[in-house]
């Protein structure tokens, strides 16, 4: 699916939202998750594929294994918590949002810790010993 029907699927999903939030407002937050399932799936494959260009340009710059699949899990941590942030801000849930945000934040700062280790250990190595 390529972006110009998301966006299409898109703005007919938040026509029928707006007509129906008066209406249903159960049945019309549904129709919301539904085209974030929707528009999450169809981007799947090209996450899949920038996943794979990245290895790739880490496997020839010789980056260890471990580093690269920690940013990876970054980059998703981060974008699995702003698609759930949004969400919820979408329901009208703003402090279950900023919990997401917060959550998000924290699992990065945990899986960073590998990568900040040894850039300071890097930066230490370079240092004159006095």
């Amino acid at each position: 699916m390529d972006i110009l029907q998301l966006v299409i699927i898109s703005i007919v999903a938040s026509v029928i939202f707006i007509i129906l939030k008066d209406i249903n407002p159960g049945f019309a937050f549904f129709i919301i998750i539904l085209v974030g399932i929707i528009i999450f799936s169809s981007v799947i494959q090209q996450i899949r594929l920038i996943f794979q260009v990245i290895q790739s340009l880490g496997e020839q710059a010789s980056v260890p294994g471990l580093y690269l699949e920690t940013i990876l899990k970054i980059i998703g941590i981060a974008y699995i918590a702003e698609l759930g942030a949004s969400m919820t801000k979408d329901a009208g849930l703003n402090s279950v949002a900023k919990n997401i945000e917060l959550a998000g934040k924290i699992f990065i700062l945990l899986l960073a810790i590998p990568i900040i280790t040894a850039v300071i250990e890097a930066i230490v190595n370079f240092l004159p010993t006095v």
